[in-house]
């Protein structure tokens, strides 16, 4: 239950539902995962988890990420690659076909671990990491919310935290072309300290299944039970229109 100080937990049975909803527009998936996390917060939905994979290529910045810095702008432009700007933290990411995108929606008093961004980013990756053990037995968590195999990354994650829900979202990367991320991203303004000043051809690598596959194990390490209600297309529309459309939002920094 909540209470007017913060969490206090006690036993709940916590149902998680499924939603796998891929819309056209890269703007608007990540506007629908906010979208999840207020309908969370306002009291009209519970938690979810959610898998989309973006039809096109798209760069997308961390909150407080720099555009300037991580992008390589004339790349972008000449290959007609839009940027963007999440609501979470963490890097500068490249997504696309073959670029598997989750998100977990929970409630703050599902686990003490919710409490701090660290422990439950580790609650929210140690189920991934479950999830993905048949294609890359020897992973492991690094740098708070990435997964990498030999050092070599293939899944980056962030965050949004309201008072009691949170949104965890992600990528996970099943066959996609690698050449994207080295021709579309600069060396990062902030890098991991297990990264070693690698280049991105060097740093990033791909599991070796397909998003289908992965999505399955997801919803498997999540014991989700049943679909998603309808979600509010008018709540990603006006998120669209008042944040992840606009210039003054994704060119901030």
């Amino acid at each position: 239950m909540w209470s007017g100080i913060g969490p206090t937990f006690t036993p709940v049975n916590v149902r998680m539902k499924f939603l796998d909803l891929s819309l056209p527009d890269p703007a608007e998936n990540l506007a629908l995962d906010e979208a999840l996390l207020l309908a969370a917060e306002d009291g009209t939905a519970g938690e979810v988890l959610r898998l989309w994979e973006s039809p096109d290529y798209a760069v997308v910045v961390g909150a407080g990420g720099s555009v300037t810095i991580d992008v390589n702008l004339p790349a972008c432009a000449a290959d007609g690659i839009p940027i963007l700007r999440r609501a979470s933290g963490g890097g500068t990411v490249v997504i696309g076909p073959g670029c598997l995108c989750f998100a977990v929606v929970l409630r703050m008093d599902r686990d003490p671990a919710m409490g701090t961004i660290a422990s439950s980013a580790r609650y929210v990756m140690d189920r991934v990491l479950e999830a993905v053990r048949p294609f890359a037995a020897e992973a492991t968590v690094e740098a708070i919310s990435d997964l990498a195999v030999d050092g070599q990354k293939f899944s980056g994650s962030a965050q949004q935290r309201k008072r009691r829900f949170i949104l965890h979202h992600g990528t996970l990367l099943c066959g996609f072309d690698l050449s994207r991320v080295s021709r579309y991203l600069n060396p990062p303004e902030r890098q991991p300290a297990y990264r070693h000043n690698r280049l991105h051809g060097e740093f990033v690598t791909v599991l070796p299944t397909d998003p289908a596959t992965v999505g399955k194990r997801l919803v498997a390490a999540w014991q989700t039970e049943g679909d998603y209600g309808p979600f509010s297309a008018e709540m990603v529309r006006i998120l669209v229109a008042e944040k992840y459309g606009r210039d003054e939002w994704i060119r901030r920094r």
